[in-house]
Formats: C-alpha cells, sequence, structure tokens
C-alpha cells in the first residue's frame, strides 16, 4: 500500500508522443493551467536531481510564467495533510493514510511555487473537479479549456482530463510537464489522453501555439479574464473543513471566488484593522467577513458547517491576528471554527507581561 518507489526515467520527447484525434488549439483568453498535486509528500519518491523530474521542474515553470504573462490563470491543487479515514474515503483503502501532519509534506515544491496571484485550491479526490468549486469557478470566469501539468499523470492528471472533457472543457495534457511512477504509466496515460479526452502535447509546443493565439488576438490578450492579484495563497496541508459542494445558505460561497476577495473584505472593513481586544469585537469580525447581522452567530455556532466561513478568510483572520502579538496558526482556528473556541484562544495569549522586578524597587533602597 501506499505509493511505489520511483526510478529515474526519460522524459517521453515529441516524437514519442501519440497521435491526437482533435485538433484544439489553446487560446489564452480560454484557458486555464492547472498545476496539480506538486506536493513534496508526492516528489519524494523521485530523485529530483534526475529525470524526469528535472525537466518537470523546468516545463511547469516556464508554463507558469508564460500564462502569467498572457494573463492566464493559475490554479494549483494540494491535497491536506493528516486528514482522517472518512475524509480520505477509498483512497484510504487504496493509498493508506495519505500525507502526515508534517507541514513541508503537504507544501507545494519549492521548484514551482505559486505566486500571490495563483490560486492554491484543496482537492480532496483523484479529479480535481470532484468535491471542488473548480468546475463552477471556471464556468464564471467563462473558461473552457484546462492545461493540465503536474504529478501522477495516469492517475490525478488524467481524471482530471476525463472528467473535464465530460463537462465540456477541452483538456490540453502537456507530455513533458507531467510525470509518473514509471515511463510505462506516463505513455499509458497520454495514449488513453490523446485518443479518449485531450490534446497530448510538448511543453514547446503549447508556448508556441499559445503566443500564436495571443497574436492572433491581438496584444495584451484578454484582459477581461485576467485574476486580480488580490489573491491570496492557500496554505496547503493546513486546512481543514472547507465548505462542502452541497452546503448551502446565504453566507456559503464559492471557496475560489472567496480568495479574491478575502483580502477586500478585511482591507475595507474598520472592525478587522487589528485583533480583536473583547469577545464582543471578535464576533464583530467574524459577523463583517460573513455579511451577517453580529447578533444572530451564537457563541457555540460552528462557523464553517452553519454559517459557510471558508477557509481563505478563517486563514486571512489567522494571519490578521498574528500581526500584533503571538502567532496564532490557521490549523487552531480551523479545528475548533466557533466563537467561543476561538476567544479562549485569543484571550489566553492576552495576559498582560509582569513587570521587571526593578519596577517595584523603583525609589526603595535594595
Amino acid at each position: 500500500m501506499g505509493i511505489p518507489a520511483i526510478f529515474p526515467y526519460s522524459m517521453p520527447a515529441e516524437a514519442e508522443l501519440p497521435a491526437n484525434k482533435v485538433a484544439w488549439r489553446p487560446d489564452p483568453q480560454r484557458a486555464v493551467l492547472l498545476i496539480h498535486d506538486m506536493q513534496n509528500y508526492f516528489l519524494k519518491p523521485y530523485n529530483t536531481a534526475e529525470s524526469p523530474i528535472v525537466e518537470l521542474f523546468s516545463n511547469i515553470s516556464r508554463i507558469r510564467s508564460e500564462c502569467a504573462k498572457l494573463g492566464i490563470p493559475v490554479v494549483y491543487s494540494a491535497q491536506l495533510g493528516g486528514q482522517r479515514p472518512d475524509e480520505r474515503g477509498l483512497l484510504q483503502d487504496f493509498w493508506g493514510p495519505g500525507i502526515g501532519t508534517d507541514p513541508f509534506e503537504a507544501q507545494i515544491a519549492a521548484e514551482v511555487a505559486p505566486g500571490v496571484q495563483d490560486i492554491q485550491m484543496t482537492k480532496w479526490r483523484y479529479s480535481a473537479f470532484q468535491r471542488t468549486d473548480l468546475l463552477q469557478w471556471m464556468r464564471d470566469q467563462a473558461r473552457d479549456q484546462l492545461i493540465v501539468s503536474g504529478i501522477y499523470a495516469h492517475i490525478g492528471c488524467l481524471l482530471s482530463s476525463c472528467e473535464a472533457f465530460m463537462q465540456d472543457i477541452q483538456p490540453f495534457f502537456v507530455a513533458d510537464a507531467v510525470a509518473d511512477f514509471s515511463l510505462e504509466k506516463h505513455k499509458l496515460a497520454l495514449t488513453y489522453a490523446a485518443e479518449r479526452c485531450a490534446v497530448t502535447l510538448t511543453t514547446q509546443r503549447l508556448l508556441a501555439e499559445l503566443n500564436a493565439a495571443t497574436s492572433a488576438n491581438g496584444p495584451g490578450g484578454n484582459q477581461e479574464h485576467s485574476l486580480s492579484s488580490s489573491y491570496p495563497p492557500q496554505t496547503a496541508g493546513t486546512g481543514r473543513n472547507l465548505p462542502s459542494p452541497n452546503q448551502t445558505g446565504q453566507s456559503a460561497r464559492s471557496s475560489l471566488q472567496a480568495a479574491a476577495s478575502a483580502s477586500q473584505d478585511i482591507a475595507a472593513s474598520p472592525s478587522l484593522a487589528a485583533k480583536p481586544s473583547s469577545y464582543e469585537q471578535l464576533r464583530q469580525q467574524v459577523a463583517d467577513l460573513l455579511q451577517e447581522a453580529a447578533e444572530e452567530i451564537g457563541g457555540q455556532d460552528n462557523l464553517v458547517e452553519l454559517w459557510g466561513l471558508d477557509s481563505i478568510r478563517i486563514m486571512s483572520l489567522a494571519e490578521r491576528f498574528s500581526r500584533e502579538g503571538e502567532e496564532i496558526a490557521f490549523t487552531e482556528l480551523a479545528e475548533r471554527p466557533t466563537l467561543d473556541n476561538w476567544w479562549q484562544l485569543l484571550s489566553a495569549r492576552m495576559s498582560p507581561s509582569i513587570p521587571n522586578v526593578d519596577y517595584f524597587l523603583l525609589g526603595k533602597e535594595v
């Protein structure tokens, strides 16, 4: 059980790619780049100084850089660390417990780390579309192409491509920007993608076609679809309890769309200017984020399940609280998401410092 040992193999070249059944062309005005599960845990079985990982890092970096220039949104998928068996479901039977509680394991590899403008999305199953808001977000952005990169080619990358296809989103499976357990598995994924659901192509071909489309569309591409730089990165492996796809209520919001507005909400709200100094100030801060009346939020209400407070806003609160005192970790807030628990945590760290003994001896003979 678990990820097998992975030995070096050569990254497939363009001449080795299977024939595509369709002739789709990537378009910067329509595309989203998915960087799939490039976490230290999943990269650990490789020798990162050899093929295919050397090329994987290089090619993903090239694609991401070009997408940023062309206004193509970049979405990172990442699994949480320390998931319970009930959260993993049948993944537990095939792969065991998965990523542990060490934060390093859940982090995106430094070689392809996201920028502040990129989106990080918590992923729960093989497909990046399962139990996430990716599909709705792409529809809201009028984007119907998905450039797929990352690991592992024949598992999450392929299943995400298949599901994109079934949602009428054109997948572009970048053959030398994915990696797998072996060359055999890698080629299996390429063959299935080319014959059943996607266009397979190399990084060089992808970049050439994107730039050709940009030239045809005019300088600058379609700026209407470029993402705001206000998107804060969501740290993988520290969060839990994202709102479920079937969650309802006025306060429940798409976790991807919430990322765009979380920073703006905090900046615009006077009540969020500092760490709260009272229970009622904390209640007001949370109410402002939720755009609800403070008096309606109970002290024992689960802010995630009952009010739809998403992980992006919880993270923003943790960062705000930590700026003016002892650090408050995201996990401390996310694991006990009630006002009572949060105030207990905050108030315990507000104890006034005891003056130096010289303070009491001032003016007295010693």
